[in-house]
């Protein structure tokens, strides 16, 4: 059986030269949480911006709800995938990064797509509860993310995605030794949704490993 590649820096650089070219304030976004030490691994991977963005553009979605925003790179990569007449709602209870993340989008120019929550996401979930989204991405705390994934269900259109950041947790939810509460976590999130007969669901290595769920 063949097996995934280890994405070395190497093979992140000759993703970036060959694959679909990163917008100047993505690669400012990136060099600034470069910046920030061990927060940096907020950030989502190149594949998962070039990834999302294709997604959004394959599928025509036009609403998309964020969990989770750090400083705004996966946001700005699903804005500049959107139409003109495109929406995100981005929700991160960090007011420091949020507001990083919105001199980004301003900067981008993509600012008018994207409005922005500054709380915490179940607060702002119920504020948005008879919204409804074709493509939700989360990318939060662990430990609430079985929360997250059904609160998603409701506001999602049928047929829309809802897509869940970290389900590979740097490998550690195979290594039976690991048993922190937000490894079990994601394990439980990862079983439970195995068996979640109300969507259809693939996990693509993409980073730290993405899960793709189809609303049925």
């Amino acid at each position: 059986m063949g097996a995934d590649l280890n994405i070395t820096k190497l093979l992140q650089d000759y993703i970036l030269k060959y694959g679909l070219k990163l917008h100047p304030v993505q690669k400012e976004i990136i060099n600034y949480n470069l910046s920030l030490g061990d927060i940096k691994r907020m950030q989502i991977s190149i594949s998962q911006c070039q990834f999302l963005h294709l997604i959004i553009k394959v599928s025509k979605i036009k609403r998309v709800l964020e969990i989770g925003t750090f400083t705004g790179l996966s946001t700005l990569s699903m804005a500049l995938a959107l139409p003109e007449d495109g929406e995100i709602t981005a929700v991160d209870k960090d007011k420091n990064t949020s507001k990083k993340a919105n001199e980004f989008f301003k900067k981008a120019k993509q600012d008018s797509k994207i409005s922005m929550i500054v709380k915490s996401a179940l607060e702002a979930l119920m504020e948005i509860r008879d919204k409804k989204y074709e493509l939700i991405f989360i990318d939060a705390d662990k430990m609430n993310y079985k929360k997250y994934y059904e609160i998603a269900l409701k506001l999602l259109d049928k047929e829309g995605l809802i897509i869940i950041d970290n389900v590979l947790w740097h490998g550690d939810v195979v290594e039976n030794n690991i048993k922190d509460k937000i490894t079990d976590s994601i394990r439980n999130l990862n079983n439970f949704i195995s068996k979640d007969e109300r969507v259809e669901k693939v996990i693509v290595p993409f980073g730290d490993g993405m899960t793709i769920c189809r609303k049925l």
